[in-house]
């Protein structure tokens, strides 16, 4: 990978390690369902503004809009609420640990749909990474369900990883990917929510809910999917895919930094062991 990728590619692991934060605080005060609905409905709406100011027309097209519909399920709806509903069972960075087997899936995936080849090399750095993620969760444990969960949502983006690689074939930009990814997720989730958690019926809740909302959906989501959909069209879904191994490592810091956590050598050796999955999944032959 370029210089430039592994620069959206560490700044996408931050946006994406403060998601389990963001979800955490949100969960103290709404719904697991209300939380993925405003995660996507306020990101839908910040991307088509984006849109609008870059001068790029929405996606049009039965295909594209087909397409961008799959998307928004494997990427967006199916993974957002698996990990809401893990996260009210298990800590944020358990799940951000969980989710960094995504690569692991997404090599087999990849494989299996003729997107990548399966080498030796890769699937070593594979291993050392998942080595390394086990490493930092220090022998955490938590609810099966929830953790199988998890296991579950990483699945899913391993597959909206290889799906998502014909958006540059059929000419839709990132920016407009990442918009119809949210506002299918949006469209999709709408009648659950409705059902399950009756918003109408559920109280107001307090400002630090409301600020974690907005930074999950602006931050995490809205600016999180430009440079996914930017990485996946110049990196490839198994480089982009290595963006969940430093997801822990963003959580830990940031869990140090706004939480006063103390990093422990579990963390350092975890991190030495991911880079040298890093280095061995992505370098060049």
């Amino acid at each position: 990978m370029s210089a430039a990728d592994w620069a959206r590619l560490i700044a996408l692991s931050i946006l994406w390690g403060g998601s389990f934060f963001f979800v955490e605080v949100a969960l103290t005060g709404l719904p697991a369902l209300s939380v993925v609905i405003a995660r996507v409905g306020l990101g839908a709406l910040c991307l088509v503004a984006m849109l609008r100011l870059s001068g790029l027309a929405l996606p049009r097209g039965a295909g594209g809009g087909r397409a961008l519909a799959v998307m928004g399920f494997l990427n967006n709806a199916v993974p957002f609420s698996l990990f809401a509903f893990a996260q009210g069972e298990i800590s944020g960075s358990l799940a951000a640990i969980l989710n960094a087997t995504t690569p692991l899936f997404g090599v087999v995936v990849a494989h299996l749909a003729g997107a990548e080849a399966l080498t030796a090399r890769r699937l070593g750095g594979v291993v050392a990474g998942i080595a390394g993620v086990a490493v930092m969760a220090g022998g955490g444990s938590g609810a099966l369900p929830a953790m199988l969960a998890c296991l579950g949502a990483a699945l899913s983006y391993a597959l909206a990883g290889v799906w998502g690689r014909r958006f540059r074939a059929m000419g839709i930009a990132p920016l407009q990917a990442a918009f119809g990814q949210v506002a299918a997720a949006s469209v999709l989730l709408l009648p659950v929510w409705l059902m399950v958690d009756r918003p109408w019926a559920l109280p107001v809740p307090g400002l630090p809910v409301l600020a974690a909302v907005l930074g999950i959906a602006l931050l995490s989501t809205a600016l999180a999917y430009v440079l996914f959909f930017r990485l996946l069209a110049s990196a490839g879904a198994v480089n982009l895919m290595l963006v969940t191994f430093l997801i822990p490592v963003s959580a830990a810091a940031l869990g140090a930094l706004v939480l006063g956590e103390r990093l422990e050598g579990q963390h350092y050796a975890g991190f030495g062991l991911i880079v040298l999955g890093l280095w061995a999944v992505a370098r060049r032959a």
